[in-house]
Parts: structure tokens; sequence; C-alpha cells
């Protein structure tokens, strides 16, 4: 069991970070909050705690910045219905606060606009999650990862984007429209905003 890894972040896309510790690269699914702490620290060490996936045809690693989003990670994958994939997405689309948010207050149709949720599967997350969410503490586990100023190039912004979303599992045509109709919108977003909001689209 792979508590976490600790080495020096080689390569960083919006779904993947890998890291090389002890001359190993591990090759580490990240979601969109784990890739904006990771942004600007490309070379640098870094610190991501590691919850591992393990299935007859793969074995995959998924790395968080903070323990408490592992937590709701591996909380979610407690739920029927929800695997690593899903939840994943579930939370590249809504922040850590967000998601315990909508679990707390009951937000069915928030939730369940995820791709490959549902309504039904929605609502098994929020009655099977709503005590156990609210015990979690996102204020008081800081984060180990340093934090950089970088920023994408404006015409990378939509190549970057696009990717990752294909990665994700969205046809590329549509991830295309999605985030020209979002940059078109405001030219001036982030990668991971410009994601963020083709996940609420797509």
């Amino acid at each position: 069991m792979i508590e976490y890894i600790k080495g020096i972040l080689t390569d960083l896309n919006p779904t993947q970070a890998v890291v090389e510790a002890a001359g190993v690269g591990y090759s580490i699914a990240i979601t969109l909050p784990g890739y904006s702490a990771l942004v600007g620290s490309e070379n640098k060490e870094v610190k991501l705690f590691i919850t591992e996936v393990i299935r007859e045809d793969a074995h995959e690693l998924y790395g968080f910045a903070v323990r408490a989003e592992r937590q709701l990670f591996e909380l979610l994958m407690t739920v029927s219905g929800v695997g690593a994939a899903t939840a994943r997405m579930i939370m590249s689309a809504f922040s850590a606060e967000e998601l315990r948010m909508l679990i707390a207050t009951g937000n069915t149709k928030a939730m369940a606009k995820v791709k490959g949720l549902g309504s039904k599967t929605a609502q098994r997350i929020i009655v099977d999650l709503k005590d156990k969410a609210l015990k979690i503490d996102l204020g008081g586990d800081p984060t180990e990862l340093p934090l950089g100023d970088f920023e994408p190039e404006d015409n990378s912004v939509k190549a970057e984007a696009v990717s990752a979303l294909t990665m994700l599992g969205f046809p590329s045509a549509a991830s295309a429209k999605a985030v020209d109709k979002i940059l078109k919108s405001d030219p001036t977003l982030k990668v991971e905003a410009v994601i963020r909001e083709a996940l609420k689209m797509l």
C-alpha cells in the first residue's frame, strides 16, 4: 500500500503527473484541483497522497495534494456505481468544498450534470455520504506542494484543455467546440477553469 510519493515532478498535464522517486517514474492520475496545485512545480520536489486502484487489467495510481481530497475520492468509490474514473470526474467538476456542500445540501441536480453519473447515482452518493463527507476537515490539512506563478501561454490553453477532455473520455470534436465557446466568452481563463466549465457543458 502506497501512502504517498515524494519526488521530482518531471511531466504534467491536466489529467496526469509523472513523479520520479528513487529512479522510478510514477504515472499518477490527478484531478483539476491537483493540477492547479502542481502548476509551476515542474522539475521541483512534490508530494502526492496516493490511492491505488488495482484491477485485473490495470494498476492505477491516483494522486492528491492533501489527504482530505483523497478521503473524499475514496468515499466516492464506496458508493455503488462509482468507480475511480467517475470519482475523478466528479472531483474535477467541483472543488472539494463545493462537493461537500452539494452532498450536505442534497443538491442532486448539480451533481447529476457530471458525465456518466445520472440522477440515481447522484442521489445514492448524497444518501450514502452525507454524514461521512461532513466529517472531513478540508481546512486543516495544508498542502505540501510548492505553488508557482506559471500561467499557460494563451495559444496553448485550447490545445491543453481539449487534450485533457479527450483523456477524460469526451469526443475531441465536441470538446473543441465547447472550449472554443468558453474561450470566446472569456479569453483570459486559465486551462483548469476552461476544463471545469467544459465539464458542465459536455
